[in-house]
């Protein structure tokens, strides 16, 4: 889809710098988006049984309503103190605690965990053993570190209520965890899969692409229904995974087309001693050139994936040449 052209200086009128002109993307489609948020702007809703998710159209998270108290499932701040009325309106419809005893990150990002000092500080907090090193360092009072830490995988029982934690290797972070509720047929991955949707910048801002791309798969192997991907506003299914794994999967083997057919020599030549231009121009040209089929492939499947496809791709493609040594040539 085209871009408008960018328009600069200042309006006639009023003397203010004028707006640049935006692009205009394809429309979301409707299976993408989730409820309506109240008037103070969320969403809470029944996942199974005692289990409950909470969104803001934007983040997600959930918690688990027991008899020893409530277990919160990550705490973002752009939620921030609607969790608490969330845990508030489900309690008060089913007579039960709203105190929040139990907060378990699934990793230490600030986005997914920056509302955590908002609930007390006797509150038990889990994470993996990488989650509370990374907080250590981190030094956030919004985000005080774990106590209780698990390395590989732990289960923990709280008010009879089983949550299975582990950790597959790392994915988007070092320490990004899989969190399993078995008796509520619900798998929570947070930051690889949002449903309805592709990844944001550069494969939602993922630090290591092959246990990003592995992850889905580690995901399909667990027995669950309902699937909490931490972002946007509507609960995931098996096939909103699967559908990501292939659109990932699209992009390698576009990736893996493109690398060895996109000729280098037009770049070097026409910017000569500057070679980072080069590079730039030719990385750029191989982006577009593998980014083209899977954005026409996705758009009105996927929402954003006219807006987002070329940096997913440019990341799998860099993973690709330096991770993999894909079409990495040694000079003779």
């Amino acid at each position: 889809m085209s871009t408008p052209e960018t328009t600069t200086g200042t309006s006639p009128d009023s003397g203010a710098p004028s707006v640049p002109a935006l692009p205009d993307y394809a429309p979301v489609p409707r299976s993408s988006l989730g409820p309506a948020l109240n008037d103070q702007g969320y969403y809470v809703g029944r996942v199974e049984r005692n289990l409950y998710w909470v969104t803001d159209g934007t983040y997600q998270a959930a918690f688990l309503t027991t008899p020893d108290g409530v277990v919160l499932l990550d705490a973002p701040p752009t939620i921030g103190h609607n969790l608490q009325r969330a845990v508030d309106e489900v309690a008060a419809a089913n007579g039960v605690s709203n105190t929040v005893t139990h907060l378990i990150y699934s990793h230490h990002h600030a986005d997914h965990a920056g509302a955590s000092s908002l609930f007390d500080p006797g509150v038990v907090r889990i994470g993996h053993e990488e989650t509370r090193r990374l907080l250590l360092r981190d030094d956030d009072p919004a985000r005080p570190a774990p106590t209780e830490t698990f390395q590989d995988r732990h289960t923990l029982d709280i008010g009879g209520e089983r949550i299975e934690l582990a950790w597959h290797g790392p994915n988007h972070t070092p320490d990004n965890s899989y969190i399993h509720l078995p008796d509520h047929d619900t798998l929570m991955l947070v930051d690889i899969v949002n449903p309805g949707w592709a990844p944001v910048y550069l494969s939602n801002l993922t630090e290591d692409i092959p246990g990003y791309l592995q992850a889905p798969a580690n995901a399909l192997s667990y027995p669950w229904k309902h699937f909490i991907g931490g972002h946007l506003g509507r609960l995931g299914t098996r096939d909103d995974v699967r559908l990501h794994q292939q659109y990932m999967a699209d992009i390698d083997a576009s990736v893996r087309t493109a690398l060895p057919t996109v000729d280098p020599t037009p770049y070097f030549q026409k910017y000569g001693e500057n070679v980072w231009a080069a590079v730039k121009g030719l990385l750029d040209a191989t982006t577009a050139a593998a980014a083209a089929p899977v954005i026409e492939k996705y758009t009105g499947v996927l929402a954003a994936a006219d807006v987002f496809t070329p940096s997913t791709t440019f990341w799998v493609m860099e993973s690709i040449r330096l991770d993999l040594g894909y079409a990495s040539y040694v000079h003779p």
